[in-house]
């Protein structure tokens, strides 16, 4: 059954133009060329940038958020409460007024502080600034790094350098594909999702069938401009507004020459048109630009918001910031705490076992 369901998939008249098959792949003459049982280098791969990440997260990315005066927002945990605990983790996270009426005369406590309770727990889950740092630190030494290999295998066409570009970057991807539901979560998450599978069926495929000159191409367009996004995470959470804002910019400019412009007029282009006139369409061929296109789609979404925040900065000199990443949500002012105090102290403490907590602040 396997054999025949292989059989099926590895048929020539789906990757291949008519004429051509995988004997026009075998090596002869001196030429080598690019096989499919390469890709099962990219499991260990993957484990290694699994165990290698965490090592650097530790070891470089944390000193080095000290040394850049990375600061933790101190965050005060709501008080425990197994009723709202409850709701919390198999309702909603965030009630309707409705909801909090109910809750109010479950708990004992008062509109005011099951409100803040909610906007405490929620903050609690929210990624720490370290964490985010030592993920952004983490991208930017492999993109920048990527893009220095991307360049050097450019020019070099023998394919053992293509080779090793290939597998590296083909792990990588697949051990964010792994490591994706302890990272911290955008509200694009599900479209780095579909970024990283597009990615690595891409390279998978371009591999297989020898599209190395346009696989190695799409690579280096896309670290072209990611270690810059990076580093402008990180000067952001370590508070260097400045160098956050113009980092941003520059990326933003690369960005959208990169993948608006030489991505789709040029690189598609190729992909797209030319093969036209060389050959008759087939499933490969669809398929190839099919991932392109996906790509592409994603490149649009990336580039509205990346335009919007550059406008922003531009125009009202707005700090530049991550439009989707949560931020912490801040406590009532103190002038509603204090009626709170007030309240309480007239009322005394609530019942049904549950104590009341002032020791509120602004922000979180």
């Amino acid at each position: 059954m396997l054999w025949r369901l292989s059989e099926w998939f590895w048929q020539e008249r789906l990757w291949f133009p008519e004429g051509l098959g995988w004997a026009d792949l075998e090596d002869r003459d001196g030429r080598v060329y690019a096989k499919a049982r390469d890709l099962w280098v990219v499991l260990p791969i993957t484990l290694v940038f699994l165990i290698v990440r965490q090592i650097f997260e530790r070891m470089v990315a944390t000193p080095l958020a000290s040394l850049l005066g990375v600061k933790e927002t101190v965050r005060l945990k709501a008080p425990q409460n197994p009723t709202l605990e409850s709701y919390y983790c198999n309702i909603t996270k965030n009630p309707t007024q409705s909801s909090v009426t109910s809750l109010c005369k479950q708990t004992g406590y008062s509109e005011r502080q099951v409100q803040r309770w909610f906007r405490r727990r929620r903050n609690q889950d929210r990624p720490s600034l370290l964490k985010k740092f030592r993920e952004a630190s983490w991208r930017f030494t492999f993109y920048l790094l990527a893009f220095i290999a991307g360049l050097a295998a450019l020019i070099d066409t023998l394919l053992p350098s293509q080779y090793w570009y290939y597998m590296i970057e083909l792990g990588f991807y697949s051990s964010l594909l792994f490591s994706v539901a302890s990272d911290v979560k955008r509200k694009d998450f599900k479209e780095q999702i579909v970024h990283h599978v597009a990615t690595i069926l891409l390279i998978s495929f371009s591999w297989c069938v020898n599209y190395i000159r346009a696989g190695t191409l799409i690579m280096l367009v896309h670290d072209s401009s990611d270690y810059l996004l990076e580093s402008a995470k990180m000067f952001n959470y370590a508070g260097w507004r400045n160098a956050c804002n113009y980092i941003f910019i520059v990326f933003a400019a690369i960005f959208i020459i990169t993948r608006l412009v030489i991505f789709p007029f040029r690189i598609m282009y190729c992909t797209w048109i030319y093969p036209l006139t060389v050959y008759h369409p087939f499933f490969g061929y669809y398929f190839f630009n099919g991932l392109l296109l996906v790509l592409q789609c994603l490149h649009i979404f990336w580039a509205v918001l990346i335009i919007r925040i550059a406008l922003r900065f531009l125009t009202n000199n707005e700090k530049v910031d991550d439009e989707r990443s949560d931020k912490d949500e801040t406590d009532e002012s103190e002038e509603e705490e204090e009626e709170e105090k007030k309240e309480t102290k007239k009322n005394g403490p609530v019942q049904n076992g549950h104590a009341v907590h002032n020791n509120h602040s602004k922000t979180e």
